[in-house]
């Protein structure tokens, strides 16, 4: 099917018709109170209203602007499953996005699929997620297998020969850290690897990490999402495993670029290396830079990967009315499932592999950089692998 831009979605009705006609509702079931990780509920929601603005701000969708319905998740599995079943059954969505923890999107995609409303995922990294097959269910988000391989690559790259990796007690910890085993097995088989399972809700891992102390690794790889993350870098950091001229601290969650990642880790910060969705270096369309402007403009702070990925989610939904002419859900589903789409981080199409490629953006670029000074934002990062490009291992730095 022929690409739409983005600013068609101004659709048949002219400038500002959109307010006089009913709205199109879409959910958005996010974590708003612990033990979900809120940090990123924050961000996915921040993105979403930014391109509501702008969809609405350019007449709407078939001439009706789009309203966002919200639900609080608490990144509980049953919590998301009640609030899936609310804002399709009660608040009459035509869709659902703004998952972005895995064993809650998990459950959300059965109520969804039960009731064949489409239901677009923002951030749930677990492969279970697409191994489900359901046609209800697209990911434009990153994707275990993506990331532990991209990590078992650099790992490969860096040479190092032995590395423990800390994993959230989650369907996606868990998950990402048995695929780096495979992956390490693979593509450096000489490297010795093994990961321990931390409760995401704990307070004090100084046992995992003291267990560390006497023999050093050459690598430290975080699993884990905030607040556990930074907790476990801290104790890391304090008993002088990770970063040090021993050991690399390498970060496979994305949570270098949060905005409060320095706030809670100052100097155990400094030094690591982290997997990424977004660095300013990277190209980006136009409708993505208006994203990150605007963004800016709102928080004064540099946008992040889940800004744009949230930004995405809501956008293709409303690319997919505008290309069915209709919002009903079968006839959205059905859009999302052919069309090509030109969105905040570049074109995609969604893939029909069966297993953890189903309705899957396969090729979503990433980048590997390294923070080097405490309070540093991305910007100003040390990228050693942009898209499509060879990790730069002599540009890595370590402390003295």
């Amino acid at each position: 099917m022929k690409r739409i831009p983005w600013l068609a979605l101004v659709a048949a009705a002219g400038f500002g018709s959109a307010s006089a006609q009913e709205p199109i509702a879409i959910g958005v079931s996010i974590a708003q109170s612990p033990p979900g990780s809120v940090v990123q509920g924050t961000q996915v929601k921040d993105g979403v209203e930014i391109m509501k603005d702008m969809i609405n701000a350019r007449g709407g969708v078939l001439g009706r602007p789009i309203k966002l319905v919200y639900e609080d998740n608490q990144g509980v599995p049953e919590k998301g499953r009640a609030a899936t079943e609310k804002l399709i059954t009660k608040d009459k969505v035509v869709a659902v996005t703004g998952g972005h923890q895995s064993s809650v999107c998990l459950a959300e995609i059965e109520v969804a699929h039960r009731y064949e409303t489409p239901y677009v995922n923002t951030n749930c990294w677990s492969d279970d997620v697409r191994k489900k097959g359901y046609a209800e269910v697209f990911n434009p988000s990153n994707y275990n297998t993506r990331v532990s391989t991209a990590m078992a690559e650099t790992i490969a790259a860096m040479g190092v020969k032995r590395v423990v990796a800390f994993a959230e007690n989650t369907d996606y910890g868990i998950g990402q850290a048995k695929l780096m085993a495979e992956f390490i097995k693979a593509k450096a088989p000489n490297v010795q690897f093994k990961y321990e399972t931390l409760d995401r809700a704990g307070k004090d891992f100084t046992p995992a990490v003291v267990a560390l102390r006497a023999d050093p690794p050459d690598m430290v790889v975080n699993i884990m999402l905030p607040p556990a993350a930074y907790i476990l870098m801290n104790q890391l950091y304090e008993q002088g495993v990770a970063p040090s001229a021993k050991t690399w601290s390498y970060d496979g969650a994305g949570i270098a670029d949060y905005p409060d990642f320095w706030q809670n880790v100052k100097d155990a910060g400094k030094y690591m290396v982290s997997f990424g969705l977004y660095h300013p270096m990277m190209p980006m369309p136009k409708v993505g830079k208006d994203v990150a402007a605007e963004y800016t403009k709102r928080t004064k702070n540099e946008p992040n990967r889940l800004i744009f990925q949230a930004a995405d989610s809501l956008l293709l939904i409303a690319d997919a009315i505008k290309q069915a002419k209709s919002a009903d859900p079968k006839a959205i589903t059905k859009a999302l499932q052919t069309m090509k789409y030109d969105g905040v981080r570049g074109p995609f199409q969604f893939s029909h592999e069966p297993g953890y490629a189903f309705q899957q953006w396969v090729d979503i670029p990433y980048v590997n950089y390294q923070l080097t000074d405490v309070n540093q934002p991305v910007s100003k990062s040390n990228l050693i692998q942009g898209p499509g490009q060879p990790l730069a291992v002599s540009k890595l730095q370590k402390p003295k």
